[in-house]
């Protein structure tokens, strides 16, 4: 067992240097954001979790050794290590890389499966078709063929909102979820829809508001997320926003660690206001657009103060003018 945890630490190390986006808006997820998510969530033991944008299966195999490390009884542990994980991917390499990922983690049974996750039709999943736990990032960008986009209520041209309807239908009631998707869908005009499918179907009751950098090693570049938090089968009445604030610019040699979530998950527990969050009632948003913008109502936007110099050439103008116009009207 040692040797194979040794194993699974040299092959997430490995996976990590093979992260950054793919061609799809596929990237790897950083563990310490994964593992927030997960303790967030507190998953129990006996449920089943399932990631339809599975990847390197990084949320699958933080969450079994999350559960494996609770106290289990003998029945427990065999669920959890064939039973609890359902995964799918689209693409070859991810494929294999995740069920290699998950086998030497001690997932006994990955249940890792070849396949386009979104040619599911989702009119059609069944009661034994849902989980209790969705965990997942999916993938962004657009280009899904017609006769896929057919199989969603709501059409849309953005393959994470695919996703995300997906995750609708494949979570039980009573289930929970935390999907990483762009910050653009709490605005964007055409997710105006589904983010009323969302708060009239889920309890949106969290939203972690995440910095840019969180996926890119240059976080200037880097695509601004937040990670969506839902309970299915109860409408929203309120949501509670947290900004995640490392205060330093994150970059390939300082990204996000563990310590970094602290507050988050401190506050989290009650859903507590503070410098850094604040709670949305959903009856006050615009009943068109369902508009769920990050703004943070306790921080003030700083003005950028002009450098000296340019005070005192925009004086010497001002001055200029006037001179102008005075002798203008003495003449």
């Amino acid at each position: 067992q040692e040797q194979l945890d040794d194993l699974s630490h040299l092959y997430e190390a490995r996976l990590k240097l093979l992260g950054g986006a793919g061609r799809s808006g596929e990237y790897y997820t950083p563990r310490p954001l994964i593992k927030a998510i997960i303790k967030a969530i507190d998953p129990v033991p006996g449920k089943t979790i399932y990631d339809g944008a599975a990847g390197t299966a990084g949320f699958l195999t933080e969450a079994f050794e999350y559960l494996k490390n609770q106290k289990l009884s003998v029945k427990q542990l065999k669920f959890l290590k064939e039973d609890t994980f359902t995964a799918k991917n689209k693409s070859a390499q991810p494929y294999l890389l995740g069920t290699m990922n998950m086998i030497l983690h001690g997932i006994e049974a990955p249940n890792m499966i070849h396949t386009d996750t979104l040619v599911e039709d989702t009119a059609d999943i069944q009661e034994k078709d849902r989980f209790d736990y969705i965990l997942a990032n999916p993938p962004f960008g657009g280009g899904m063929r017609k006769e896929v986009r057919r199989n969603f209520q709501i059409d849309s041209g953005e393959t994470a909102y695919l996703f995300l309807q997906h995750f609708f239908k494949k979570l039980r009631a009573g289930g929970e979820a935390a999907i990483v998707i762009k910050n653009t869908f709490l605005s964007n005009g055409d997710a105006s829809a589904l983010r009323k499918e969302l708060l009239e179907t889920c309890n949106l009751h969290t939203v972690l508001d995440l910095p840019a950098g969180t996926f890119s090693a240059n976080s200037s570049t880097g695509v601004k997320t937040v990670v969506l938090f839902f309970e299915k089968g109860k409408p929203t009445k309120k949501t509670w926003f947290y900004q995640l604030d490392a205060g330093r610019n994150l970059g390939k040699t300082d990204p996000l660690n563990e310590k970094d979530f602290t507050e988050f998950l401190k506050l989290y527990k009650k859903k507590e206001d503070s410098l850094k969050s604040w709670t949305v009632d959903v009856s006050t948003l615009d009943q068109k657009t369902f508009d769920l913008s990050v703004k943070n109502p306790n921080q003030v936007e700083e003005v950028a103060l002009r450098p000296p110099k340019d005070i005192i050439k925009s004086l010497h103008q001002l001055n200029k003018e006037s001179e102008k116009i005075l002798n203008k009207i003495a003449l």
